[in-house]
């Protein structure tokens, strides 16, 4: 699996149709989704799954009204359950001969929720948009059985280097694949994407939905860096799992490697009672871009320089992610890459 920062075909979107998933705020997170597919058209193209033809037409209205540069966009007719493609979607990733194909996990809707036969669905319907070739992950200990896993929970550095949490794999809580064990799993990082150095962190951060997913703690920035977001004020819940992680971060250098850069955490973010799994980690990565969700907090423009200084050949864009993240997900919980072939890599 190449990195993020990998030149890009093009970045996968799903268009917000799932009122529950924003209770009271689905009508500003389509004007912040338009914001989004404003800034990556303007350096690759996007492809946007749409539940409906009516969702299709709004969408497009919201996107010419916005200013976007359509001849970049493509609206395709997908029916979805929710717009997680980071999770629902494949994972794009090269063979040996440096051509693109795609890995289909299981997808269950994280272990928790029951309507996910439309998402489960969806690599088959990009599969049949791109033409790509499409191969099944399966459990080695069960070959007829979908192995379960979803991209936010992994991060890779395109050099066989891989983050993931014990939270996510390996506790008793949302259990995506019964039975498997650190080994199986570091086995399954093997023969699916090509990694064969797992780092094992402890927990994502607090209000996390998914149970564990990396994307929201620690993103490989270069080769050799990683971003961890990091909780220095004791009397937060982010504090014990941030020392921990930057502690196996640091375990992790010692075989290899490796520089941590931190990241702070905004204030907590809350709603109707319950905080939110608000980080600046969860940025997107595209072609002479990266998008950076922001949540009006003085930290924002610390975590916005840091970011930039890590990646010089890229401008740095905030999106306001305050409505976002109501969805319990931001800029990367939403979007999927997909690769340019390996000749045309690293921009």
């Amino acid at each position: 699996m190449p990195a993020e920062w990998e030149r890009h075909d093009a970045t996968w979107i799903s268009w917000p149709h799932h009122e529950p998933d924003w209770p009271g705020k689905i009508e500003a997170v389509r004007w912040v989704y338009a914001e989004i597919v404003r800034v990556l058209a303007d350096h690759e193209r996007v492809e946007i799954l749409c539940d409906s033809e009516a969702v299709r037409d709004s969408a497009a209205a919201m996107l010419r009204a916005h200013n976007v540069a359509m001849q970049r966009v493509n609206l395709l007719l997908v029916r979805t359950d929710r717009v997680w493609l980071r999770d629902s979607g494949p994972s794009f990733v090269w063979n040996v001969n440096g051509e693109v194909e795609m890995v289909a996990w299981g997808f269950n809707a994280w272990a928790k929720y029951d309507n996910f036969a439309r998402d489960r669905r969806v690599p088959e319907a990009i599969q049949h948009a791109t033409g790509l070739p499409l191969v099944q992950a399966t459990r080695a200990d069960r070959p007829d059985s979908p192995l379960i896993l979803e991209g936010g929970g992994i991060d890779v550095n395109g050099q066989g280097r891989i983050l993931v949490t014990e939270e996510w794999l390996l506790s008793d809580v949302q259990v995506r694949n019964p039975g498997f064990t650190r080994a199986d799993y570091e086995q399954a990082f093997a023969t699916y994407l090509g990694c064969h150095d797992t780092i094992w962190l402890g927990n994502s951060c607090a209000g996390d939905d998914t149970h564990g997913h990396v994307d929201d703690v620690a993103r490989f920035a270069n080769f050799h860096t990683v971003l961890l977001a990091y909780e220095d004020d004791p009397r937060d819940e982010n504090h014990a799992s941030s020392v921990d992680n930057l502690n196996r971060l640091r375990l992790a250098a010692e075989r290899q490697p490796l520089s941590v850069v931190l990241l702070p955490y905004p204030r907590p973010v809350i709603m109707d009672g319950q905080r939110l799994p608000a980080s600046y980690a969860n940025f997107f990565v595209a072609n002479g871009v990266v998008l950076v969700p922001t949540f009006n907090d003085p930290n924002d423009r610390v975590a916005l320089n840091a970011i930039a200084g890590l990646f010089p050949d890229r401008t740095v864009v905030g999106i306001h992610a305050v409505d976002l993240v109501w969805g319990l997900g931001t800029l990367h919980c939403l979007t999927q890459q997909q690769p340019a072939m390996a000749l045309h890599t690293r921009v």
